[in-house]
């Protein structure tokens, strides 16, 4: 029961998008679609998942005085393992993405989560935390792309739903991730509230 707690954690009770408020620069930035959405959300998962692990597997062996540092070294191979996975197998998204792949390296949720969690817990749960706040923050930028890639030129996934000349505009521009955000926010406060 706890190791599914664990991995939840991060999909509904602390959401690193909608209720930590993590990794705001890549949730603007990547969601004009669902499709970046997702690929960025996955990228971050994979990273999350992995460096969790190895940060779990090495925390008794790195001493204090180098630990942020280490943990950044451990993040940043695992994003460059990605960003080249990416770069062979899906070059769309990695082209749409771009620098933000690379920028997954000082990402605070990858960062926090590591200093946080993988370097107080065990294998296990540190890859279930990892899991689960992946996916959390997943869903959260597949979301918001899907609603500003409908809202702003009628498709969702590269699906048309109606024709782009009724799109709003806005919606893919930076001002329409942030109403969208604050719009999801505010939705699911009250929700929350009830």
């Amino acid at each position: 029961m706890k190791k599914l707690q664990i991995l939840f954690n991060g999909i509904l009770k602390e959401n690193p998008t909608f209720v930590l408020l993590l990794g705001m620069c890549p949730t603007l930035a990547t969601t004009t679609s669902a499709i970046n959405g997702m690929g960025m959300g996955l990228a971050t998962a994979c990273v999350l998942l992995c460096s969790n692990t190895v940060i779990s597997l090495v925390k008794k062996l790195i001493p204090d005085s180098v630990r942020i540092p280490a943990y950044i070294v451990i993040i940043a191979s695992f994003v460059t393992i990605v960003e080249l996975c990416l770069k062979a197998w899906a070059p769309a998204i990695s082209e749409s993405l771009g620098l933000f792949i690379p920028l997954i390296v000082v990402n605070c949720i990858v960062l926090g989560r590591a200093e946080a969690f993988a370097a107080k817990n065990s294998v296990l749960d540190s890859a279930l935390d990892g899991l689960g706040m992946g996916l959390g923050f997943t869903l959260s930028l597949t979301v918001i792309g899907s609603i500003r890639e409908f809202l702003g030129s009628g498709n969702i996934f590269n699906i048309s739903i109606f024709p782009e000349d009724y799109g709003m505009l806005i919606f893919i521009l930076a001002p329409g991730a942030f109403i969208v955000l604050g719009l999801l926010m505010a939705t699911i406060q009250h929700l929350k509230n009830k």
